[in-house]
């Protein structure tokens, strides 16, 4: 009988595309947040590693060695977490010593956050981002985002710094201070009220601008400005050449009762809007022309000469535009007073309109302030 040959039973090798299409390959989110935990892990290695040295050093002696520098013994470890610029470390282990002295450089005394970190949210804040958006920011970046008692924290940090520059001291002599006052909305309870924050902006003597106070009302009252001016006393301001104002009535007693001899200059640039309130529009480029044209003169004399023409010309026909620029008259040509070369800058508070305007870059997201503090402190 013929012998079958024996069939052959290996299997035969698999189509190596058809293997290769069978693969997966992981999500792109996927893959991203396996990179983040291997990167979160390796810097935990290191960080853990490098606090074991830390506290070699701190107690100098190496595990289980036998030295007479030996300043104390280690005492196991801790756990916390910690957020870092990788990520979030859950279980971070923290050597620790008998006497409790040894504390790490890597990261500040009961914070949750990295330093860099922690100053990196903070300058979110004070560039008027929503604690919102932080978080959003924050969960995109870290995987994490900051928690209701993280944000007040890091508040309670930018408190700290205000209330030190708040308390600074001041030069003894400025040669222009301009004074004015900025509204928000800040909540008191279950309301929201405005809130002025009375503002004095000092140039000293070599021509270097500086905030010098803030202080928060709930107006323009006399006792507001005068607070905010005896803080400056007290804080070692002496001598003032020049004191640059709106007319808010207030401000004006406040410094009627504290800088009596003090030179005051009228802002021209609330002047200028004041009069063309009760000018008709028609008329108001015309009329703006010759009001300006009263303060570029060259002298005050010639300043005075064109001021008493301007009332003559419009006194009849706008009485109300000549009352407007009556009122402070005396404090109107202030200026003329001092070098040719200041004169733009010390017309007008313009110099402290332009912090405003800055300020305001950064508190415009901002709907309402949960309390003065946080306003001063964000302003």
């Amino acid at each position: 009988m013929p012998v079958h040959k024996k069939k052959d039973i290996t299997p035969s090798a698999e189509n190596p595309k058809a293997e290769s299409s069978s693969l997966t390959l992981p999500e792109q989110e996927e893959f991203r947040q396996y990179l983040r935990r291997l990167a979160v892990s390796a810097v935990q290695v290191l960080l853990e590693q490098v606090m074991r040295e830390e506290l070699e050093q701190c107690i100098g002696a190496s595990w289980g060695e036998v030295t007479p520098n030996r300043r104390g013994y280690r005492n196991g470890s801790y756990t916390r977490d910690l957020v870092t610029s990788t990520g979030r470390i859950e279980d971070l282990s923290v050597p620790r010593d008998r006497e409790g002295v040894f504390h790490s450089q890597a990261f500040e005394r009961y914070s949750r956050y990295e330093p860099e970190v922690a100053e990196a949210l903070t300058q979110m804040f004070v560039s008027g981002t929503s604690t919102h958006k932080v978080g959003e920011v924050a969960q995109t970046l870290m995987g994490v985002a900051p928690s209701a008692s993280a944000v007040s924290r890091l508040n309670q940090s930018l408190t700290e710094q205000y209330e030190t520059w708040r308390e600074r001291p001041l030069l003894s002599h400025y040669r222009v201070i301009y004074l004015d006052g900025i509204h928000f909305t800040v909540r008191h309870g279950a309301q929201t009220d405005a809130t002025m924050i009375l503002t004095a902006l000092g140039v000293d003597l070599e021509g270097s601008r500086e905030v010098l106070a803030f202080r928060a009302s709930a107006e323009e009252s006399k006792d507001g400005w005068c607070a905010l001016l005896q803080g400056l006393r007290t804080r070692g301001m002496k001598e003032v050449d020049l004191l640059v104002t709106d007319g808010h009535e207030g401000l004006l007693a406040a410094i009627a009762e504290l800088f009596p001899s003090t030179l005051r200059q009228r802002c021209l640039v609330h002047k200028q809007r004041n009069v063309m309130s009760a000018i008709p529009k028609r008329e108001q480029q015309e009329v703006m022309a010759e009001l300006k044209g009263i303060w570029h003169q060259e002298t005050k004399e010639e300043a005075l000469l064109n001021l008493t023409a301007f009332k003559a010309k419009y006194q009849k026909r706008y009485p109300e535009a000549i009352r407007s620029l009556c009122e402070d008259e005396e404090h109107l040509l202030t200026f003329y007073a001092f070098p040719p070369v200041m004169h733009r800058y010390i017309r007008s508070t313009n110099a402290i309109e332009s912090l405003f305007s800055n300020v305001r870059q950064r508190t415009d997201q901002i709907d309402a302030f949960t309390t003065e503090t946080s306003c001063l402190t964000i302003v």
